[in-house]
């Protein structure tokens, strides 16, 4: 008579028969919830995170429209002339190109105009080679952080285009 074969995974009751089975324990079937990795796919997730990508620059071109003198002085504060066509193109560029790429439409295209409108922003505004040791540091972080939101629109870029090569494929 051959040996009988014991179930690869035990009930937490140790009775073989619920394991083999299907079942959890005491005759309940196993819960059925979405292992982490499938929960963190769901395109609500991916919005959530492209929406925390895109938030500074939502704020900014809200606040810009909404308090339009003082977009003005932030551009005249930094050398930009003319002040007022500059700011709006500023206005135009973080609202729409957030649109762009939290509507799914043209996502590439709203994440490599945010990517290029921040490196330029970031050479720009966070000169921390030119400041003194004390203002240096918190300069100096901020544009890595800069760097890293590059890092992150250049990468939606890449999967969005990806994306559509694969399906252009099929």
């Amino acid at each position: 008579m051959p040996a009988r074969r014991r179930p690869a995974t035990p009930a937490p009751s140790g009775a073989p028969w619920a394991a083999a089975a299907g079942r959890y324990d005491h005759g309940h079937p196993r819960p059925s919830w979405p292992s982490a990795g499938r929960a963190y796919l769901a395109p609500w997730v991916r919005w959530i995170a492209l929406l925390g990508l895109c938030a500074a620059y939502l704020q900014g071109g809200l606040t810009k429209a909404f308090d339009f003198p003082s977009a003005l002085v932030e551009m005249e504060h930094f050398g930009l002339a003319p002040a007022a066509p500059l700011a709006a193109a500023v206005i135009v560029l973080e609202i729409g190109a957030s649109a762009l790429i939290l509507a799914g439409r043209l996502r590439w295209l709203g994440a490599l105009a945010l990517a290029g409108f921040t490196i330029m922003a970031t050479f720009l505004v966070n000169r921390f080679w030119e400041m003194a040791p004390p203002e240096r540091f918190a300069a100096t972080n901020g544009f890595f952080e800069h760097l890293g939101l590059v890092g992150g629109f250049l990468l939606v870029a890449w999967h969005d285009l990806k994306g559509r090569d694969a399906g252009a494929r099929a």
